[in-house]
């Protein structure tokens, strides 16, 4: 992502930031606003009272998800590369390349 940078105003418990990013900002709200659900979930679930404290667990959250999506993309990954090298076998010896 080296384009250009985009200002875009996003609100999360209900305070507005301006994010720049050289994302689109159509992805920037849609990060923003998944965040702040994520927090007000935490917060509606009644265990966590002070906010600092439920953004934590939704950044928590957040980096759990992020940690499982790249353990499933590595595996996803490998398991490509078997399928790749068995494919290969198949082909004639001209075609391995």
């Amino acid at each position: 992502m080296s384009g250009k940078k985009h200002s875009v105003k996003v609100t999360i418990l209900n305070e507005d930031y301006t994010i720049r990013s050289e994302a689109s900002p159509d992805f920037t709200r849609a990060v923003a606003q998944h965040l702040d659900q994520l927090i007000r979930q935490v917060q509606m679930n009644g265990l966590v009272v002070e906010t600092n404290r439920a953004i934590v667990l939704a950044a928590l959250q957040v980096t759990s998800e992020l940690f499982e999506a790249r353990a499933a993309s590595e595996e996803l990954s490998g398991s490509m590369a078997v399928l790749a090298s068995d494919v290969r076998r198949l082909l004639p010896p001209a075609k391995r390349s």
